[in-house]
C-alpha cells in the first residue's frame, strides 16, 4: 500500500475533568499531528493523472480549515468539566467535547473531521497525535 503523510503543528490547551493529579487543571500542548492517507487502486498499476494520492498542499488546506484551526489556540474542555467548573471562560475560545478531552479521544474527532473532507478516492489510513515529545496516541483505519 502507497501511504503519503502530511505533518500538522497546534498549541491547545485542555483539563481532564476530576483526573487526580496536574492533568485535572487547565493545561496547554504543543501537539503535532501526522496524518497519511493511502489510495484506493489497484497496487500492481501506477497512479493515473499527476500520479498523487493527493496533493500536499490540498490536503494541508483540507486539514487545517477542517480540524487543525478549530483547535489551534483553543482551551479544550468536556461539557463534564463546564458542568462543575465555576470560572467563566471566553467561549468563542472553547472547544467543548462530549467526553474528555484525551489524546485518544482528540484523534477521533480529528479523523472523523478530516475523514469527512477528504476526496472519496482518498482513504484516511491513520493519525498520529504527539502530546509531549514522548507522548503519543495513534488511530490506524482498519482495512
Amino acid at each position: 500500500m502507497i501511504s503519503v503523510t502530511k505533518i500538522f503543528r497546534f498549541e491547545a490547551a485542555h483539563a481532564i475533568y476530576a483526573y487526580p493529579g496536574p492533568c485535572g487543571h487547565i493545561h496547554g500542548h504543543s501537539y503535532e499531528l501526522h496524518v497519511t492517507v493511502s489510495h484506493r487502486h489497484n497496487e500492481s498499476k501506477y497512479l493515473e493523472g499527476q500520479g498523487m494520492i493527493i496533493d500536499f498542499k490540498e490536503l494541508k488546506k483540507r486539514v487545517g480549515v477542517n480540524a487543525i484551526n478549530l483547535l489551534d489556540h483553543k482551551l479544550i474542555l468536556s461539557d463534564t468539566f463546564l458542568k462543575h467548573a465555576a470560572q467563566a471562560y471566553d467561549t468563542s475560545q472553547l472547544v467543548i467535547f462530549p467526553v474528555e478531552p484525551t489524546a485518544e479521544n482528540m484523534l477521533i474527532f480529528l479523523r472523523d473531521r478530516i475523514s469527512a473532507v477528504l476526496p472519496d478516492e482518498v482513504l484516511l489510513y491513520s493519525l498520529k497525535l504527539w502530546e509531549t515529545r514522548d507522548s503519543f496516541a495513534t488511530w490506524t483505519t482498519e482495512v
